[in-house]
């Protein structure tokens, strides 16, 4: 979860959003490698009391710094394209669910199973008082860890987005669209997120909240759920 004087990303819960901070890693180090070798030219050149008046062109200096930026490019652009191709890739996925967007909270059907679907309300802050404010729900996203998960998003009304930063996911949820993305969990926890579309005017208190647990846990879940008395089964 995001906390206070946080200037990274959270801490990654699967392994793309580890790929993802490992990329912020090497594109930060050639940016500041870039940044003071620039700088220190910039500066030695500034100071210099000699100048070359008959210098007029300089075939090999051109050349130079554009054979370099394009080296760089190259290493940045490569790590690139082949995290956006894993951000894609959809692998065999143990169980689907679909969330769906609305003015101001999400649906959740879980396809795989017959009864499993339920509205997540963000709890009021008045009844918030051992939990996140403006972060928690009444009804949590339950699924396993160390499984692959496939989510279905789409909105009923507007543009909303749904979007969980310590999975590294962000996808769109458009009326009339179905957008599909895809996650593994490799840890048990909570993990919160929220709407990153502007979605009107409670589009701050639309929350996400997942809770990952064992693939045995999980089982006893949709074996007790209820749709007409739904309780969380809380998981201890």
């Amino acid at each position: 979860m995001a906390t206070w004087s946080n200037l990274n990303f959270q801490n990654g819960a699967s392994p793309l959003m580890e790929q993802i901070i490992f990329f912020l890693d090497h594109a930060m180090i050639i940016l500041i490698i870039t940044t003071i070798l620039i700088l220190y030219l910039t500066m030695y050149l500034f100071f210099n009391k000699y100048i070359n008046r008959f210098l007029l062109e300089n075939q090999m200096i051109e050349l130079i710094w554009t054979i370099l930026p394009a080296i760089t490019l190259i290493f940045i652009a490569l790590p690139s394209l082949r995290l956006l191709y894993l951000l894609d890739e959809m692998n065999n996925p143990l169980i689907t669910i679909k969330s769906i967007g609305h003015q101001w909270y999400w649906t959740y059907e879980y396809s795989d199973f017959n009864n499993i679907e339920f509205d997540s309300y963000m709890i009021q802050s008045n009844e918030n008082l051992k939990n996140f404010r403006l972060l928690d729900v009444d009804n949590r996203i339950i699924l396993p860890m160390n499984n692959q998960i496939r989510i279905l998003i789409t909105a009923t009304d507007v543009i909303h987005s749904w979007t969980i930063p310590s999975l590294g996911i962000k996808v769109d949820a458009n009326p009339g669209r179905l957008n599909q993305s895809s996650f593994f969990i490799n840890r048990p926890g909570i993990f919160y997120g929220q709407c990153s579309e502007i979605c009107g005017a409670n589009h701050s208190f639309m929350p996400i909240v997942i809770e990952s647990i064992s693939i045995k846990k999980f089982i006893n879940w949709v074996n007790n759920y209820s749709l007409d008395d739904w309780k969380q089964v809380m998981v201890s």
